[in-house]
């Protein structure tokens, strides 16, 4: 396919909410000891001077106390959500400073979250902090700074919640984590790439997703987290299987199945299963390889997931498929409805096939 590529400008007097939730990149190392301890604003401004050049006007709300993403929870990203929704109409964009490890968990739940969005949520972080030499953190920043500015016809070219790490700007409810060493932390395995970044932002227009034109932004914040992920490994016992689905006040499940979807053929597993889908937990399929599909039904160890009522995940990522599910359980009280809408696309999060 081919992919258009363009060039665009930060508009005059752009402004940009700034939200701090923690993370490395909110993080500098103390001369005196060597320790890591977080900035405010004013050192942030100190670190990066060029946030002056850019003639953004540039607000920062810190979420106080910082917060490690290991420690991020759902009422966390309810308090990002009210936050944009509250300063929505002051701002043409919203960069999200946070942790790297569930920066793809609270991005996919964001996207489920601010319904029909029409302005950039950019998130973006380091994997060094700010004030070391070497840091990641300059770059993305400013990146993400001028990705939720840009605009073209007075309209916002990336309406989305979205990564940016390194050079690369993908959907925020594609992306997974890959790595814990290298600048380029982030991929976004099933789906391609919004910009790059190099000596101009190029913009792959046919890969945006924009929001219906006349609706306005909507915020849902309700999340129920009774959900469980059981991932499948050769070996697995009846008793692990059957325990996890038995979690009391459970309500949904996301199977990491083998290849394209695939699973053990034992009797016992199928009748826990439907055992498990009869009494009304949803079950979503979910391969365990980072490229491809499910496709329920294509081979015969799958069969038995779909007579079980077991519904394919498709292509999402566990990130997405988790936030997903917590976000549909609040917000729809019937399975029929949950498991229509785990079917179709809210958001760009999934291929259809």
């Amino acid at each position: 396919m081919h992919i258009n590529s363009e060039r665009f400008f930060v508009e005059k007097e752009s402004a940009v909410l700034l939200l701090f939730t923690g993370g490395t990149i909110s993080m500098s190392e103390d001369p005196t000891t060597g320790a890591l301890r977080p900035i405010d604003f004013d050192r942030l401004l100190d670190y990066m001077p060029e946030l002056k050049q850019t003639g953004i006007k540039i607000k920062c709300i810190p979420f106080l106390p910082f917060i490690d993403s290991s420690d991020v929870h759902p009422e966390i990203w309810e308090r990002l959500a009210k936050t944009i929704e509250e300063n929505y109409n002051e701002f043409d964009g919203f960069v999200v400073l946070h942790g790297t490890d569930t920066m793809a968990y609270t991005a996919s739940a964001l996207s489920f979250m601010l319904e029909n969005l029409s302005k950039p949520v950019i998130f973006t972080g380091a994997q060094l902090p700010i004030g070391m030499m070497r840091s990641d953190a300059k770059e993305n920043m400013l990146t993400a700074i001028e990705i939720a500015t840009a605009k073209e016809s007075g309209q916002s070219i990336v309406p989305e919640v979205c990564i940016f790490f390194e050079d690369t700007l993908f959907r925020g409810n594609r992306t997974t984590k890959k790595n814990a060493e290298h600048f380029n932390a982030f991929n976004s395995y099933n789906y391609p790439p919004l910009a790059k970044a190099g000596v101009h932002i190029k913009y792959f227009r046919t890969y945006i997703h924009y929001p219906h034109s006349g609706t306005n932004m909507r915020v849902r914040t309700k999340i129920d987290p009774n959900v469980a992920i059981l991932k499948l490994f050769p070996g697995i016992t009846e008793h692990t299987v059957r325990a996890i689905l038995n979690i009391p006040d459970l309500k949904a499940v996301v199977l990491e199945s083998f290849g394209a979807g695939n699973a053990p053929r034992r009797q016992w597993f199928y009748d826990a299963l439907r055992e498990a889908t009869d009494r009304g937990l949803i079950i979503v399929n979910k391969s365990q390889c980072s490229t491809g599909s499910v496709e329920m039904g294509r081979y015969e160890t799958s069969l038995n997931l779909v007579t079980a009522g077991v519904m394919s995940g498709y292509d999402c990522t566990t990130e997405a498929i988790v936030t997903k599910l917590m976000h549909l359980l609040a917000e729809y009280p019937e399975n029929d409805d949950i498991r229509h809408r785990l079917s179709i696309s809210l958001c760009g999060e999934m291929t259809v096939i």
